[in-house]
């Protein structure tokens, strides 16, 4: 092994019929390297009917996986760089480690999912996995399943996209391979200059046979059904929106808990926190001053465990009733809860058209809609990463303060506010109590009411900003 490798172990992330027992058999043939298998397949330990490696049996590994993980670093200290196998379903307590371990090299190994797919399947069939001469091979045709296939390749690239992720976030790279690769001398040959070892190879491994080079039409008895579901399946994701919006975390210190009753609230800003709150206080009999608040994780945490049969829920609005708030409350007024830096920004610099002060007697509707508007159109650019500006908690998406939640707990029900009386009580009765009425609505939602300004204008200008709320919550027009 070179002195100055980067890397002391490494871990091939792969999946079945990738071709990752032919690159271990390459990888094995150079002095220095040491791949061990699928070290951490829950049935077996590195291959097939084995139960024990490097002394660690298979019962060890599962109490501790870093016994084995350990014993292969000692394996490989000086003389050898020693790694493994990893499959999405392998012990998930290994991949942890390894990903948070830069010492530890990364690669990945991919191949069309389609052709792994189908390969699997008839492998399944024949009982063969391995095959080192072709007088031993069995063949078979086997039906392609649209579902089963689905849910393979969700499962593929949810793999990926976390693996893809942990690498980001840490400032690590991998070694990406494909299928066809691993039988190109070159590329093989860099993967061991990227692994930082001094052997090479001179030849690719002859010794592992490709068990099924036909094409796929030739594999498949419903070939025609196949690419027929194929072609309904959006596999580059086209179809998905680009998410630029910061990602937020839990804000555990704003939940809201009933001064007794084991019902908690997770408040989503620009909605009808405050008549919230007052009914989480009334279902106790009591006002919002005995409301417990101010929690940490470790508090939350204690509260849970005071609490059994516990309930927590939110509050979503409409994206366009929540906006028209956000613009009231923190950019159109200079109140006390006005955000007057952002304010004269956008005066100045966004061309939303805002009076310099607060609104006079002269401010109608046509006044309150363009700068509404224009407020929108920004809404656009900043929730989408485009401004310098922050993207404040009472404009941000819905779905992403929810996702911010869920770091931490996910509310067990999103009330909507459109139906905030009834549904309310369904959450009082899952606690033993009786729903206290819900508080009205505020009589006014600005110095010029939404309903008055709303038009297809604004419907649209809305729906441009909120795309991903309008969509996951199921909202219709505001109008509707």
């Amino acid at each position: 092994m070179c002195a100055k490798s980067l890397f002391d172990s490494f871990v091939i992330f792969a999946e079945m019929r990738t071709g990752s027992n032919f690159l271990e058999e390459n990888l094995n043939a150079v002095p220095g390297v040491i791949c061990h298998g699928e070290a951490f397949n829950p049935h077996f330990v590195g291959h097939k009917d084995k139960d024990r490696m490097l002394g660690v049996t298979r019962q060890d590994r599962d109490r501790d996986p870093g016994l084995l993980l350990d014993a292969m670093r000692r394996v490989g200290e000086g003389a050898a760089l020693s790694g493994f196998r990893f499959f999405h379903d392998h012990d998930p307590r290994v991949l942890d480690r390894v990903l948070a371990d830069r010492r530890c090299a990364k690669v990945v190994l991919t191949r069309n999912p389609a052709d792994s797919y189908v390969s699997r399947k008839i492998a399944g069939e024949t009982g063969q996995w391995r095959l080192t001469d072709m007088k031993h091979a069995r063949t078979a045709k086997v039906r392609f399943d649209a579902g089963e296939f689905a849910a393979y390749l969700s499962t593929i690239q949810g793999f990926q996209l976390h693996l893809l992720r942990a690498l980001q976030i840490s400032g690590q790279t991998a070694f990406y391979i494909g299928y066809d690769d691993i039988a190109d001398l070159d590329v093989l040959n860099g993967l061991l200059r990227f692994l930082g070892v001094e052997g090479r190879l001179t030849a690719v491994s002859a010794k592992l046979k490709k068990q099924n080079p036909q094409p796929l039409s030739d594999k498949l008895t419903n070939f025609s059904e196949m690419q027929a579901a194929l072609s309904g399946l959006d596999l580059l994701d086209l179809s998905r929106s680009p998410n630029f919006e910061p990602r937020r975390g839990p804000a555990v210190p704003g939940y809201v808990a009933a001064p007794d009753s084991g019902l908690i609230y997770m408040p989503i800003r620009g909605g009808p926190v405050a008549r919230t709150q007052a009914w989480l206080a009334a279902l106790d009999g009591q006002g919002v001053a005995a409301l417990r608040r101010d929690f940490t994780q470790k508090t939350l945490r204690q509260w849970k465990r005071q609490h059994p049969g516990h309930r927590s829920f939110t509050v979503v609005s409409h994206p366009l009733t929540r906006a028209h708030c956000a613009f009231c409350t923190h950019i159109l007024s200079t109140g006390a809860d006005s955000f007057p830096a952002i304010r004269e920004t956008l005066r100045t610099s966004y061309g939303v058209a805002l009076p310099a002060g607060d609104p006079g007697p002269d401010w109608d509707a046509a006044a309150h809609r363009a700068a509404f508007l224009g407020f929108l159109r920004f809404l656009k650019g900043n929730l989408g990463g485009q401004t310098g500006i922050r993207v404040d908690p009472s404009w941000a998406t819905q779905g992403s303060i929810l996702q911010g939640m869920g770091q931490v707990m996910a509310p067990d029900m999103v009330v909507r506010a459109e139906h905030l009386g009834p549904e309310l009580a369904v959450l009082a009765a899952l606690v033993g109590k009786t729903a206290p009425a819900a508080p009205a609505a505020p009589g006014s939602d600005g110095p010029v009411p939404l309903a008055a300004i709303h038009d297809a204008e604004i419907e649209a200008a809305a729906r441009d900003a909120y795309q991903r709320d309008y969509m996951s919550f199921g909202y219709r027009d505001w109008a509707d």
